[in-house]
């Protein structure tokens, strides 16, 4: 298992008097780092070793690690959670930010973006969810994506899990069983990485996130077409969460935006090559 250094933890205020904290690692410019889930950002670890490049800046979101539990449990909407980005950007001090999303922190950072085009940078979305810009994603493409796996030894029972899935007869067990599909390898880290992200998972956070009324895919979409700082899509080979086709998509709705796909990777990019990853992801981030 990759070991991680030690971090530099601490806490801030919410626009509404919740505590927050971040996780600082590494030295250099700052990059705000959003997690996905939503959850906390510790599985996140050093994203393979950008911090040797970056001073990494992880947020755990409301709710999640170190952050303290809201007063007001629809706060933890994604559209709301735009004001816990811009409070953090205060409270380092910075007036503009390059900023790193991964997974559902996309949606957030996406409309953070939106709603304050001019305090980014340079964003970094990595297998990014797609919710907050309204792409689809097909069963037959997702499909396709996992035969790409047909030669790993357990694809027969985690492909029978996803056709559970895709027919709305799923078990906690088939959720389970479509793990390996996440990853580029599932190895003992892999699972590892895994097992760790479900003990963390805060369903009532989950829930909110994506509450009836945190998207507006047009206006976001609207905006974004304005949005004129670099962006940088990095999607995994293998990621049924986020296929390649469905990220190019999402790299256009942007005027000035490189498009990666990591050979061989799922949806953590940075455990299944951590060389490349950070090779390509430090190169756009200068």
């Amino acid at each position: 298992m990759r070991q991680f250094p030690l971090d530099d933890v601490t806490t801030f205020s919410a626009h509404d008097g919740t505590k927050l904290a971040h996780h600082a690692f590494g030295d250099g410019t700052p990059l705000i780092c959003l997690p996905g889930g939503p959850t906390d950002s510790a599985y996140l670890g050093d994203l393979g070793g950008l911090g040797a490049h970056r001073q990494l800046i992880r947020l755990d979101l409301r709710g999640t690690g170190l952050s303290a539990v809201p007063e007001d449990p629809t706060s933890y909407r994604c559209d709301r959670l735009v004001d816990d980005i811009e409070a953090l950007r205060e409270h380092l001090g910075l007036e503009r930010m390059d900023l790193l999303a991964h997974c559902g922190g996309a949606n957030l950072a996406a409309l953070y973006a939106a709603r304050h085009p001019e305090r980014i940078g340079r964003l970094a979305l990595i297998t990014p969810s797609v919710r907050a810009v309204g792409l689809t994603i097909s069963g037959d493409l997702r499909t396709e994506t996992a035969r790409l796996r047909r030669g790993e030894p357990w694809f027969p029972s985690a492909f029978r899990a996803l056709q559970a899935v895709a027919s709305g007869n799923a078990t906690d067990e088939h959720w389970k069983a479509i793990a390996p599909f996440s990853y580029g390898r599932w190895d003992e880290t892999a699972q590892a990485h895994q097992a760790a992200g479900d003990e963390r998972m805060n369903m009532e956070v989950v829930a909110a996130y994506g509450a009836a009324g945190a998207f507006d895919p047009d206006a976001t979409r609207t905006a974004l077409a304005r949005f004129t700082a670099p962006v940088f899509v990095l999607a995994g080979e293998v990621d049924l969460g986020a296929p390649p086709r469905t990220m190019a998509e999402f790299a256009q709705l942007f005027p000035d935006a490189e498009f990666v796909v990591q050979p061989g990777a799922g949806h953590f990019p940075w455990l299944d090559d951590a060389d490349w990853f950070v090779t390509a992801t430090a190169g756009f981030l200068g």
